[in-house]
Formats: structure tokens, sequence, C-alpha cells
């Protein structure tokens, strides 16, 4: 490894740092690449000369500032910019934060830019460079050092992101409501690939531009597209969110130049709220997203809130942005699936052995966790066993179910298999609650003691066992305990305000779906009759208000009928409201007299979601249960009506995941068989 410096006094000014790197071919053949190298120009700042850093294997090449440490450009296969080249230069690759302090002043979204730059590493196969921003008292930003690094390996088509957040005690509290990676790509790239079946050819900018905006700034119909098959189509970039889970990659191909560039996140330890959290993937741009925290489907909740002298430290990343290609551009649409195999490849390789951060740990310096579930309810004779693919996950300590809402620190999940086991690897050291929740059945599971993991270890749990939520034999149920409200009715929204790649798939994802109820019930409210009715085509999915013809939105009462044939008078009855996202509503509950002033129960105003202005299927989970005396029912028909009374804006509503009624405990019962879309009944 050499290291040549230059210095020449005028307008140019150059520093080179001299890596060589080999690279093998499967014939053994060696060939010299590139040096990875530093240039300064002659361009001017505040601090005398700006300066960039570049960073090239043979086979890509990036450009960054210095000391910033923004992507400039990125060079691959002979196109000399995959970043849009019409920005500002420190517009087109960069880590952002969104944030407030504790007296809600000063919020605002900042870039983060780095104050020093320095070489961590120069080896035969890597260069790893630090872009370090250290804050001061006197620094209108938010109270935090943000180490930025970027890594290039040898022989890789693309380069790694991470950084390292840190606070120390004595600063000053902030709230943190977002953090991200942001490219801004070439318009060459037009078809956008977030799965195997969401995909597709995307409009632009200019598109956008000249559309009519809708019910907010994200959401425009196109009126004049530059190309005429998207006209009448809805974007929105919350259309194209996915959840974490489900996010190992995504990206954008160039069908002209046949290049695809992708984010591929080998990982999602470091995200906030576990598995379920939905965040933003990519949109029209073109732009491609890493996001690490936000309150995206979640509201407040889930702002980072650091008190005054609260110190913090977490490392988000890497993530490895990949860029591949193909001779052929007919079949540019086939770099999807290279995606994937290189993602593989890449979890497979987790935790990766290059960072040279020591806050990254390393698969030594980790511990596992392995174990197995069942599921025991006594008032059911099916679903009882092994927690059949059951997700199962380690997390701060905490309540049952506050995973949802933990954003400091890391999480760590895996999925059982269908006996009930599960093996978590690659956990960081620390103390942890081992959470976990079973599809198909009601509640969370919390281990009661903790977990503590330790460096090198493989721990194994006693049989575990999970005793859902439950009081009392089913009288009836609505839905499927599953966090979502994907098994209700979604109207089709096939001839309005449609995204055409959402008309037989996830048709949630249509916009304007909240208006369809009042198409729908356009004077009465829906009525659900237990053992009748079909909660797949008559339960909307959403509990939203009616728009009437005067503009003033109304609120609205669904109605749930069902029979008793004998009633414990001097019982107590549960209602199990499990609700899969809320927005700044409330759900009353009352019992064969919808006129009652006072409801029996009320859940309170609840959640800032917005899953249903952002069409997601759920949100928060948040679970109720409402104590119903046995002489409110009769013997015969029933009713509970279910209202949602808050109706200042047309996004207030509920989604609703699961809806059981309990009859009074027994000692004697009859076991409940498989559950129906019609209901259940005694």
């Amino acid at each position: 490894m050499e290291v040549v410096w230059k210095r020449r006094w005028g307008s140019l000014v150059w520093l080179s740092i001299m890596v060589q790197f080999y690279l093998f071919s499967h014939c053994a053949m060696k060939y010299s690449v590139r040096n990875i190298r530093s240039k300064i120009t002659g361009a001017k700042s505040s601090h005398g000369v700006k300066l960039i850093v570049e960073m090239n294997n043979g086979i890509v090449k990036v450009i960054l500032s210095r000391p910033y440490g923004n992507v400039r450009g990125i060079t691959y296969q002979g196109v000399e910019n995959l970043l849009d080249s019409s920005l500002d230069r420190d517009d087109r690759g960069y880590w952002d934060c969104s944030w407030e302090d504790v007296n809600g002043k000063n919020g605002k979204q900042t870039k983060i830019l780095g104050g020093e730059f320095q070489v961590i590493t120069q080896k035969n196969n890597q260069v790893e460079v630090s872009f370090k921003t250290t804050w001061k008292r006197s620094d209108p930003l938010p109270a935090l050092n943000v180490d930025k690094r970027y890594v290039m390996l040898s022989g890789s088509s693309g380069f790694y992101a991470y950084a390292i957040y840190e606070r120390f005690k004595g600063w000053p509290g902030i709230f943190l409501w977002e953090t991200r990676i942001v490219f801004k790509l070439s318009h060459w790239f037009q078809y956008l690939a977030i799965s195997d079946n969401r995909q597709r050819l995307m409009p632009t900018s200019a598109d956008r531009a000249r559309g009519q905006s809708l019910a907010y700034p994200e959401a425009v119909m196109l009126k004049n597209p530059s190309n005429s098959k998207f006209k009448g189509e809805v974007d929105d970039k919350y259309q194209y969110s996915s959840e974490t889970k489900d996010d190992s990659l995504h990206g954008w191909i160039s069908l002209i130049q046949g290049i695809g560039f992708w984010i591929i996140s080998p990982s999602h330890e470091f995200r906030t709220a576990g598995p379920l959290k939905q965040d933003l993937t990519c949109h029209v741009g073109p732009t491609c997203l890493s996001m690490f925290m936000s309150k995206h489907y979640t509201g407040v909740p889930l702002n980072v809130t650091f008190e005054n002298g609260e110190p913090w430290k977490k490392v988000f990343g890497p993530v490895f942005i990949h860029l591949n290609s193909v001779s052929n551009r007919t079949k540019a649409i086939s770099l999807w699936d290279d995606a994937k195999q290189q993602m593989r490849k890449e979890v497979r390789s987790w935790p990766y052995s290059f960072p040279q951060s020591p806050d990254f740990l390393k698969s030594d310096q980790r511990g596992s966790v392995i174990g197995r579930l069942s599921v025991k309810d006594q008032y059911l004779k099916v679903g009882n066993g092994p927690a059949r693919f059951a997700h199962v996950g380690l997390a701060a300590p905490g309540d049952v179910g506050s995973w949802e809402f933990q954003t400091k620190g890391y999480q760590f999940w895996t999925q059982a298999d269908e006996r009930g086991i599960f093996f978590i690897k690659a956990v960081l050291p620390g103390i942890y609650n081992l959470y976990s929740w079973v599809p198909g059945v009601m509640g969370n599971y919390m281990y009661e003691s903790s977990v503590t993991v330790t460096p090198g270890t493989n721990i194994k749990l006693p049989r575990l066992v999970f005793k859902p939520p439950r009081d009392g034999p089913t009288l009836w149920e609505i839905g499927i305990p599953d966090r979502s409200a994907a098994e209700f009715y979604v109207p089709p929204n096939e001839t309005k305000y449609i995204n055409k790649l959402y008309l037989k798939q996830d048709t949630f994802r249509q916009y304007g779906l909240w208006e369809r109820y009042t198409e729908i019930y356009p004077k009465k409210d829906l009525v659900f009759t237990v053992g009748t009715s079909d909660y797949a085509k008559d339960w909307f999915f959403a509990h939203v208000l009616r728009r009437l013809r005067n503009g003033k939105l109304q609120a609205t009462t669904w109605k749930i009928v069902f029979d008793l044939s004998k009633v414990d008078r001097a019982g107590m009855y549960k209602l199990r409201l499990v609700l899969a996202a809320a927005h700044l509503a409330e759900v009353e509950v009352r019992v064969n007299r919808s006129e009652s002033r006072r409801p029996y129960f009320t859940t309170g105003l609840i959640g800032r979601d917005d899953a249903i202005a952002r069409h997601g299927i759920h949100g928060v989970l948040r679970s109720f249960t409402a104590n119903l005396p046995g002489y409110l029912f009769v013997e015969g028909s029933n009713s509970i009506f279910l209202d949602q009374p808050r109706n200042e804006d047309i996004f207030q509503g509920v989604m609703y995941d699961y809806i059981r009624l309990e009859g009074p405990p027994q000692r004697r019962y009859q076991s409940l068989g498989r559950r129906h879309k019609r209901g259940t009944q005694p």
C-alpha cells in the first residue's frame, strides 16, 4: 500500500491516497484495479476549498464531497453519473434527519453534513472512509454526533454505507422523528421494483408537476403525463411503502441503460418498532430511500425522545448500494432476480466482518437464542399446540407488546417453523425481553424472565407456553387476529383514482377508498349479522366517516346483530376489540340501545397512525376489553353498536383487526372449532 501526497499552490490542489486492489477471475488471472483516491478541487466554500473523495475499484466509482460526505456521483458501466446531475451536487445522495428540540422549537429537516474527513482503513481489498459531524452548543442542529462511513470492497459492484449516532451526558434533549439515506437518480431510471409482484413503469416528476393535487400534497392525479398510459392514474409515494420484514431489497431499473440501482438491507436489527413497521421505499423522482426510523403509520408514539442529559449510541446499517447490469437491454427487468441473489448473499454474510468501527460488533461478539413456543387456550379445541409460524423477537425490556413502540435500541426477529421452534442469531450483547405473536391467535406474548445475551453464547430457553387473553367461551367473532384489516372488504376502485399496479393485488393501496364508504352506505351505516354476514364481503375494512352532500362529515355507527339462546344476567361478558389502526379516533360501545347518551365503554381519543390516508392496511395494534354486565343482554336478538364520533377530518377512523364476544367464565363448556368468515355462535 502506498500513500502519495502532492501539493501545488494555485487554483487546483491534489491529494492522492493510493490503494492497490486486485481482482481474481474464474481462471485465477490477476488484474490491477484503479486506485481509490481522494481529490481536492479549487471550488470555494465557506471553509476555503471544497474537496471531493473518489472511491474507485474498477467496477464502480463513487464521488463524495469532503468534508460533508454527500454522494455527488456514481459511475458504472460507462455511465458517468447514475445520480441526477441536474441537481446541486450535495443534493443527490445524502443522509438527513427530521427533529426538534424538547421545547418544540427549531424543528426541521436537516442534512447530516460531516465536518471532519478521515481515511479509516486502506487495504488490498478494502477502503473505509469517515465523515464525522461533532455537535457544538452554538450549532442550530440536533444534539447528535454522527460518524458516516462508506466502504468499498474489491470485486464488489457497489458500496456500503453505515453511521454511528451518538449523544453524551449533559446534552440538551431532542425529538428525532426520522433519519434516512436518500438517493436521487438520473431520469433514465423509470422502472420501480419493490417485490416480485410490486413492479411497474413510473411517471416522472414533470408528470406530477402537471397533475392535479388531491387531498394532500403527496397524492397527485396525472393529467398530462409524458406516457399517455399513465393518464388518470394517481401517484402517491405512500402507495409504495413496505413492512420492515418484507423490505430487504428495493430499487430502480433503467430500461434505457440496462442498469439496476438497489438498496439492500441485510438486517433489520437497527430499524425501529419491529418487523411490522411500515415505511417508504422508493418514489417518483426517481428517488431511492433507506429509512432507519420514522413516525410513518405510527405517529407521535414513535418519535425518538431524548431527555435532557440522556446519552445514546446506535449503529445504523451497513446497507449495501448494489449496481447490476445486463448486456441485452430488452431483458433489463431480469435485473430484479439478479439483485435478489445478491440480497440473499448479503443476508448470509450478516453480521459483516469488514466494518472497522468498534461499535459494529462482529459474529464472535454476538450470541444466539433458541426455543420452542406453544399455544394453550383452554376454550379452544382447534388451534392449541405448536405456535406455528409465530413471529418471535428480542427487544428492550418493557411491557407486553411494547416492542411495537421501541425506538432507541436494537431488535432481533425471526419466524418459528411449523413446530414452533425458533432460532434468533447474531444478537448483540444485552438484556432483552422475548416477545412474540402468533398468526391467528389474539394477543401478544412475552416471556416472563429477561434474557441476557453475552458474546459467543447460545442460549436455549425452556419450553414456552403462550396463554392468549381469555376469560370465557367465544360466543361469536369477526375477523382474524393477524394485526391487519386485510381480510375485510376492500372495495374495488377501477374507474377513479386508480393505480394500475393495485387493481388485482393489495387493493387497499388505492387512493380515496375512504370515500367509497359513503357511496356504499349513503344514508344507513353498516349492519353485520353474526351467522349470516360474511366479513370478507360485509365488513368495510375501515370504520370511517360519511361525507354529506353539503360537504360536512358525519360520524358513523356500525351495528353487530347476534342471537343469545341463554343469558347469564349476573355474569360478566367481555367484548374484545382489537384495532389494527387508529387515527384521531374513538370507539364507543353501546348494547341494545344505540341512543344511550353514555356508552358502556369507550377507547377515548386514540392514534395518529394515518394508515387510512397513507394506504396502509394497519398501523399500530391496540387492544381493548369492554366489560359488559349480563343484564344488558336479552335472550334472543341482541345488538352491539360501535360508534366512531370524531368527525373533524375525513381521515379520522379506525381499522379493526378482530372482534370477539366472550361469555362469562364457565367450568364446563363446549370447545369451539375452526374460525369461519360468518362468525361463530353457541
